[in-house]
């Protein structure tokens, strides 16, 4: 049988038309942009054509807002290291306790070195911010709130648009990590307060190694690489061109997809848990019913591991995964479902499902025959599973 990948919030595949739009730019059309001949001149244009596509993915204002990265955890370097720089003698950081470890990571390496004080702020079951902590955390030494658009777990939601406005009322820069959310749900910088906003070329069907930082036209930004003038003297070294070139024409294609992602593909999400939920008992579904991404489903099937799940699964040529991928070599549960104090038998195995466009319901039908036989199973061995039993004096079985 066909494999079915349902792990695209680590990475999607990259989509051929994105791979034959990169190709004359590994041969024909090899020029460095910053090059005054010919050559350079047909890569610079093509450059801007690209620049002006993820534009309008953004729904910017203005293509020069648009910084190109290595991806997003450079971007969200940037801009929080940037805004403690630029912003006087602010060094205080705000984020929430969900936040991927590329924004987590940094804002404990800063506050170990005594460079700035950080602020976390915690989220409930359903895995939405405390607003009321984070109001009362916000102050005059606010340099920069850093809150993700949506999380990479559970697909919760965040209200940016309203964290950004309570930011600008403290003074503060507000940046947002939306690499999840980007090509997902429609965007429209425009008519925003968000300062500043990552994302990453490979969770949107393009190629891996590139992504952007947008920032808002009067923004100051200093400089993470310095070298070269290239970016307009904002990230220096000479452009992955054909990377680029790929990111835009994803960017395109992501726009004309974006009523299916809202519609097929949430269609596909929810009868995918619909259909585990009446199969498997001692299940449920983690984050934001009513405020998540439309591809993002997470699933916790209690008193198993999350990787014997994993395995069977791969076993029967089915991707998912246990959480994000850049922390799934970890043992510990999640710290997206420790956040929402997720059960400590639940946490452990919690499975997440993401979709793309290019998933059909013959990957639910798939999924929903095999993972029923695989939790059963593994609960026929789980020592947590024969204590429930023992205590609730009978046979529990695992089918709803």
């Amino acid at each position: 049988m066909e494999p079915v990948y349902l792990d695209n919030n680590a990475t999607t595949r990259t989509d051929p038309e994105v791979v034959a739009a990169m190709l004359p730019f590994f041969t024909e059309q090899f020029g460095n942009a910053s090059s005054m001949h010919a050559f350079g001149a047909e890569v610079g244009g093509a450059m801007a054509t690209a620049r002006k596509q993820l534009q309008a993915l953004l729904g910017a204002e203005f293509d020069h807002e648009i910084v190109y990265t290595s991806g997003g955890t450079e971007a969200d370097n940037m801009a929080i290291l940037s805004a403690l720089e630029t912003q006087g003698d602010r060094d205080e950081v705000v984020t929430s306790a969900v936040e991927h470890p590329a924004v987590l990571s940094l804002v404990a390496h800063l506050e170990k070195t005594g460079r700035a004080k950080v602020h976390v702020i915690g989220v409930d079951a359903k895995g939405r911010l405390d607003i009321e902590a984070y109001r009362k955390a916000l102050g005059p030494k606010t340099a920069i709130v850093s809150i993700m658009w949506a999380n990479n777990e559970t697909g919760t939601i965040f209200p940016v648009e309203q964290l950004a406005a309570l930011a600008h009322q403290a003074g503060a820069l507000f940046h947002t990590d939306a690499v999840q959310a980007v090509g997902k749900i429609p965007i429209d910088l425009k008519t925003s307060e968000i300062d500043m906003l990552s994302l990453s070329g490979h969770k949107l069907h393009g190629p891996k190694g590139v992504g952007a930082l947008f920032v808002r036209k009067g923004v100051r930004l200093r400089p993470l690489v310095r070298g070269g003038h290239q970016e307009r003297g904002r990230r220096a070294g000479t452009e992955n061109v054909p990377a680029i070139i790929g990111l835009g024409r994803a960017a395109e294609l992501a726009l004309a997809h974006m009523a299916d992602e809202q519609t097929r593909v949430a269609a596909l999400r929810d009868r995918l848990e619909q259909g585990l939920l009446q199969r498997i008992g001692n299940s449920f579904v983690t984050g934001d019913p009513d405020n998540r991404l439309p591809n993002t489903a997470n699933v916790a099937f209690e008193y198993i591991e999350g990787e014997a799940i994993l395995l069977l699964m791969n076993r029967e040529g089915i991707a998912a995964s246990s959480g994000s991928a850049c922390t799934s070599g970890s043992l510990e549960p999640s710290h997206v479902l420790r956040a929402m104090n997720v059960p400590y038998t639940a946490a452990h195995g919690a499975i997440r499902f993401s979709f793309s466009r290019e998933n059909s319901e013959i990957d639910v039908d798939r999924v929903l025959e095999a993972m029923p036989p695989i939790i059963e199973r593994l609960r026929e061995m789980s020592p947590f599973w024969r204590e429930r039993d023992k205590a609730a004096g009978a046979f529990n079985p695992t089918y709803a």
